[in-house]
């Protein structure tokens, strides 16, 4: 039975190392300048949406037309500076967030297809282990300590159970 391949990727060593170039320049350009909140700092601050956004856009429009309204306590050239560099931040993890994802997904596909593989791989050894291929109950009792609720030596069986076993196994009945 042929493992269904959910991805193929190939990467060579001059694109990875190119990619963390890149992210090593982007951490530099940010080190020093962003902050990690804990969770519970997270949960303090509320992010802004949409509407927050619009409504404070009217607000540095009536700044604008009106900036005898604007009290004295407002430091207003650090106002416009954290909005202009939240507006240029924005687009920016926008971006990281899809390319997050998007690596994320993937990393997904290709866990799956390696652990099918592996685990075609351990069934294999299991079967063949049962079989007494020399050399084999090392390797299978190694990889079945991954399972611990199953058996971790090779049960002993008689040899016309493995075969109903594979014959089950196989939609074959006796």
């Amino acid at each position: 039975m042929a493992l269904d391949n959910l991805i193929s990727l190939n990467l060579s060593d001059e694109e990875v190392k190119t990619i963390h170039d890149a992210l090593e320049s982007i951490e530099k350009i940010f080190e020093g300048k962003t902050v990690n909140l804990t969770p519970e700092e997270r949960q303090t601050y509320g992010r802004l949406g949409n509407r927050t956004e619009n409504w404070i856009s009217k607000v540095f429009e009536y700044i604008d037309r009106r900036p005898e309204l604007t009290p004295v306590y407002i430091n207003l050239p650090e106002f416009r500076n954290d909005f202009e560099v939240r507006n240029n931040l924005k687009p920016v993890m926008t971006r990281l967030k899809f390319l997050s994802e998007s690596i994320d997904d993937t990393l997904v596909l290709l866990g799956n297809d390696i652990y099918n593989y592996s685990l075609a791989y351990y069934r294999n050894i299991k079967l063949v282990s049962r079989e007494n291929v020399p050399g084999t109950t090392e390797v299978y009792n190694d990889l079945a300590a991954q399972f611990p609720s199953r058996a971790s030596a090779v049960p002993e069986e008689p040899e016309s159970s493995i075969s109903e076993q594979e014959n089950k196994s196989a939609g074959v009945e006796q």
